[in-house]
């Protein structure tokens, strides 16, 4: 006889003795696996420290595939204390302890409890409690909206719990989805975090999968309208771009690209050309060629997509597509995103074929669910998250990163970015909303938007604009897109001194957008937003609550957009901020300010309150209009003044999900201040990925300085550049080796 066989024998009877002589609940406690309980009717999975999976499964047994929200049926902590006592069962993981009291009943205040310290105080939460103070999340789209709009929950709340509920959601069972045997057992998911919210995004991220990167060049500048451009539109729209010096890294295409010569569908706002797959060569003559011309300028193309109307017999490859259906599929069959085989084709035939003419990636803009919400067969699945998970595997062909491109599918849609927040307004109060509806929307993992910059439909206001365009630069991307003649997006189309600020914007994007990509990988790896809620870093300040339309940008850029109408000629707007102690830089001025305090900021149409930490390196690059795309050749590291930090310059190839494998670099880049002395090092660089630069110059800049006495490189001296109006030091080291030390001490 084993010892294993041994021990489960006498637990088998401790328990038996414990609850009374249920032999079947014994059995099935010992027979759960590590860090998963089971009790009867009722299973514990613990996923994480603070996370607990609490099942009630009387009708149809346990759920063990995934689902949309719950993709990683793995999660196990097993260092998880479970003790048998008084007929209850105890679990203790450090962070929480469930107390449950079996009695054949589903979960309720009577034989449930959990406990956990929140902020030196302990709580104890039963089933039926309501969470008061949630900082709340994202809605599935903007659409229509031209203001504030109440806000769903999301997981993180000032209570230091949130429960999700994850009863009768649909299953995936071999990558297709299924409806679950019962839609009345119990499937919540318990987090317990106190104040720290970094740690209960990543239990989410534990269950519910990582926040993946999206395309490197996604995160850049994009073009959009809803207009009937031609080829040759297009391509002076580019080389608009080109002349008033504007970055351009997305042309997007909006339904005009294909036909709409359909006779069968079933309507969108009592249209049935919304869906189409075949190109418009009225306007397009040569798509293949657009696109290839396109390519060799370094700008990807997305095509739009309504494909609620499916596949129609005036297409293209609808031959094709009726070939790889069922024998005897009547002509024209609706859309049905629940028949595997149908989707397949549909991809196949819709999709594939743009794709290997040049289109990177769709943008999926279902608008149907109104219509018919549910995927058929699968009772109370919505169309959007559906579709946004299968868009988002079939783009992943290749070797490829998946990208997606829709509205906010819910929970576990934060696999699929990026999302389209949908057709807003044009107005103050809509822009007042979106920069705290934004930040929140990093509570659920929503961390990557493309908005409409300046908004969709209404009212032309340059100064909205303007500031609007401020805001995406410092986001997750700066994508414009409108719909009417008076709202064309292209900048230098708004006149002065509006074009000048929002080119000054743009370029800010592509200056620091090497930084930007480091904070998207520490998106990945931490499961912290991009745009970063102040409460994240400052949990019990409570000035981090009251500021909500001021943000963290990765760990180091403080940003605080303006969104209400400025006065005079230069539009100057004023604006409160809190700033957290410690010593934070105007990052254009080099003003300091001291934190610890509110401070009413000021900035005209030429500026957006932007401050950096004290003493930590800004990995920069020098202006490109392809900002996602040129190889950083010239790494520039800004520091400004402080006493020592560290920071880090993340490198891939930005388009396959070689990042996941280890194919990736990094270079860390250091600062230190001792007297007069300031000592700046760059290590040599870590990792390769295909397309890696062997050698690179740098820039080194030590803004809010005074002019330096001297510098040397690795030894030897150098010269020192100095900017008396930015009051900037500038020290440019020659072409290096990556893989070589780079150490640069600056005496004043």
């Amino acid at each position: 006889m084993t010892t294993k066989f041994c021990k489960q024998i006498i637990v088998t009877l401790i328990v038996t003795l414990l609850f009374g002589g249920n032999l079947v609940m014994a059995q099935q406690a010992v027979e759960s696996n590590p860090g998963q309980i089971t009790v009867g009717n009722t299973r514990f999975t613990v996923i994480s420290s603070q996370c607990i999976r609490m099942e009630y499964a009387p009708e149809h047994g346990f759920t063990d595939c995934p689902t949309l929200f719950a993709i990683n049926r793995d999660a196990r902590f097993e260092s998880t204390k479970i003790v048998y006592r008084d007929k209850m069962v105890i679990i203790d993981t450090g962070k929480l302890r469930l107390v449950y009291r079996p009695d054949g009943q589903p979960f309720n205040a009577q034989n449930l409890t959990v406990s956990f310290n929140h902020n030196g105080k302990k709580v104890i939460w039963t089933p039926g409690m309501t969470n008061k103070e949630n900082l709340r999340g994202p809605v599935a789209t903007l659409d229509g909206v031209a203001g504030p709009i109440p806000l769903p929950d999301g997981l993180l709340s000032r209570d230091g719990w949130y429960v999700i509920d994850d009863t009768g959601k649909p299953v995936l069972k071999d990558g297709w989805i299924a409806p679950r045997q019962s839609s009345t057992d119990i499937d919540w998911y318990f987090f317990a975090y106190g104040s720290d919210y970094k740690s209960a995004m990543k239990s989410l991220a534990q269950i519910s999968g990582k926040v993946p990167m999206p395309r490197r060049h996604v995160l850049g500048s994009w073009y959009c309208r809803w207009y009937p451009y031609t080829a040759d539109e297009f391509k002076e729209i580019v080389e608009g771009y080109r002349e008033h010096d504007f970055p351009l890294d997305i042309m997007v295409m909006d339904m005009d690209w294909h036909t709409r010569d359909a006779n069968v569908g079933y309507g969108h706002a009592g249209r049935i050309w919304w869906t189409g797959y075949t190109w418009n060569r009225e306007l397009i003559p040569d798509p293949v060629k657009l696109l290839k011309e396109f390519a060799e300028d370094g700008i990807y193309v997305t095509l739009n997509d309504h494909p609620a109307d499916g596949m129609r017999d005036h297409e293209e490859y609808y031959d094709k597509f009726m070939s790889m259906l069922e024998p005897g599929t009547s002509d024209n069959p609706p859309f049905n995103a629940g028949d595997k085989r149908y989707m397949e084709a549909f991809f196949e035939t819709a999709l594939r074929p743009r794709e290997e003419e040049g289109v990177d990636f769709w943008w999926l803009d279902w608008q149907q669910d109104y219509i018919y919400p549910h995927v058929p067969g699968i009772p109370g699945l919505l169309h959007l998250p559906w579709l946004n998970y299968l868009y988002y595997n079939h783009s992943q062909r290749d070797g490829l990163r998946g990208q997606s491109f829709s509205r906010w599918g819910g929970w576990g849609d934060h696999r699929h970015p990026i999302q389209f927040s949908g057709d807003d307004g044009t107005n103050w109060e809509m822009l007042a909303f979106l920069v705290p509806f934004t930040l929140v929307s990093g509570n659920t993992g929503c961390f990557f938007w493309a908005h409409d910059t300046g908004g969709f439909i209404g009212e032309r206001n340059p100064e909205t604009y303007a500031r609007w365009v401020q805001f995406s630069a410092l986001s997750a991307s700066l994508r414009l897109h409108s719909y009417g003649d008076n709202l064309d997006r292209r900048p230098w189309l708004w006149g002065q001194p509006f074009e000048d600020s929002m080119r000054a914007s743009f370029h800010l994007r592509s200056q620091i957008f090497p930084y930007i990509y480091t904070s998207v990988r520490q998106c990945y790896d931490d499961t912290l937003p991009l745009l970063r809620p102040m409460y994240f870093d400052y949990p019990n300040e409570e000035a981090a609550y009251k500021f909500d339309s001021q943000y963290f940008l990765g760990d180091n850029l403080l940003c605080a957009p303006i969104v209400t109408p400025g006065e005079g000629d230069n539009y100057l707007a004023k604006k409160e901020v809190w700033f957290p102690e410690g010593e934070w830089f105007n990052f254009f001025t080099g003003e300091k300010i001291v934190g610890g305090k509110v401070v009413t900021v000021s900035a005209d149409i030429m500026q957006i309150p932007l401050y950096a930490k004290a003493g930590v390196p800004i990995p920069m690059q020098p202006y490109t209009p392809r900002m996602t795309t040129t190889p950083i050749s010239t790494l520039i590291v800004r520091c400004y003044p402080g006493e020592k930090g560290d920071s880090v310059l993340y490198e891939d190839d930005g388009r396959t999900q070689g990042y996941t494998k280890g194919d990736c670099a990094w270079t860390g880049l250091h600062y230190e201040r001792d007297g007069n002395t300031v000592k700046v090092k760059i290590d040599p660089v870590k990792g390769r990925y295909d397309g890696q630069l062997k050698e690179r110059s740098y820039q080194i800049e030590l803004p809010a300085t005074k002019n330096a006495v001297g510098a040397e490189f690795n030894s030897k001296p150098i010269e020192v550049e100095y900017d008396s109006e930015r009051s900037m030091n500038i020290i440019r080291v020659p072409v290096q080796k990556i893989d070589k030390a780079v150490e640069v001490i600056v005496t004043f």
